[in-house]
């Protein structure tokens, strides 16, 4: 079994860290885990809590940089093989964590999955859903959770992506397309999660849009032919309808509308950008492999 480091980051969680750390000393030192605690600029008594536990190593913004931010930061200073996502707001059971990793079977990635029992933020649904459909379809697989934030993965192949993910709330989301996309064996396992403790600092409009733009970017990284060739037929396909229709049906005169070789051109002019665009990518991907 691989030696392991749990990775919290905290940003205003003074009503929700002590119990989280409390709950997992336990565990870290049955398993003798290293426990990382990133403060990410909070602006209430965090900072303070987090000095009164000696057994953890606590790492410290000066601002707040975000969720993502902190990870890197993390991973950064850990030194065993494997690292484990852990939020500090009371959502997450040390049982779950302690059950991932003695489960754990030489997986890239393996994720908790919210189960039967879970709460649910209702006012989010819409979103998730929405997000999940989005990245299920460019991933090209189901994506049983999307952003869930308990997961462990191998520091040797996590840190060759971080300067692909966002310092945000995302970083969860876009590593999960990342490993998919670049087909690393991601496993997911059944978890139970509790209502956060606190208010959340997620805007979830300006969040979840961002989020879309960051799952697009990385498939344009890891797979761009799944963005531009379906568009490129498309395009070739509506210029080839907007023709038959509207040319030989309404102006039979015409024989080649503008419109409708406008449209086609551009749909070549995209499948060879999606060509260009591929070698680009084989390129920026063989650093990371």
């Amino acid at each position: 079994m691989k030696n392991l480091t749990v990775i919290i980051p905290s940003f205003n969680e003074e009503k929700a860290v002590s119990d989280t750390i409390i709950k997992l000393k336990p565990f870290s030192e049955k398993h003798s885990w290293k426990i990382i605690v990133v403060n990410d600029g909070s602006e209430d008594a965090t900072k303070t809590i987090l000095e009164k536990f000696g057994f953890i190593k606590t790492m410290c913004h000066k601002i707040n940089r975000g969720y993502g931010a902190s990870l890197k930061t993390g991973i950064g200073a850990a030194e065993t093989e494997l690292v484990a996502f852990y939020d500090a707001d009371g959502q997450h059971n040390p049982e779950d964590l302690e059950r991932l990793w003695l489960e754990w079977n030489d997986e890239d990635m393996i994720v908790g999955k919210r189960g039967k029992g879970s709460y649910i933020d209702l006012s989010r649904t819409p979103g998730k859903w929405i997000l999940s459909i989005t990245a299920n379809f460019l991933a090209g697989r189901k994506i049983p959770d999307l952003n869930s934030g308990l997961r462990i993965v191998k520091k040797d192949i996590i840190i060759k992506y971080l300067h692909l993910f966002p310092d945000g709330f995302s970083f969860s989301t876009t590593s999960t397309i990342a490993f998919l996309s670049d087909k690393r064996v991601v496993e997911y396992k059944s978890i139970t999660t509790n209502k956060r403790m606190g208010k959340s600092s997620v805007r979830q409009l300006k969040d979840g849009f961002n989020t879309v733009l960051l799952i697009l970017r990385l498939i344009t990284l890891f797979n761009p032919l799944k963005v531009f060739i379906p568009a490129s037929i498309s395009l070739v396909l509506l210029s080839a309808i907007y023709e038959i229709i509207w040319g030989y049906i309404y102006s039979p005169h015409l024989r080649l509308l503008p419109g409708a070789l406008l449209t086609f051109l551009t749909g070549i002019i995209i499948f060879f950008f999606a060509l260009i665009m591929d070698q680009i990518s084989q390129i920026r991907r063989g650093s990371i492999k």
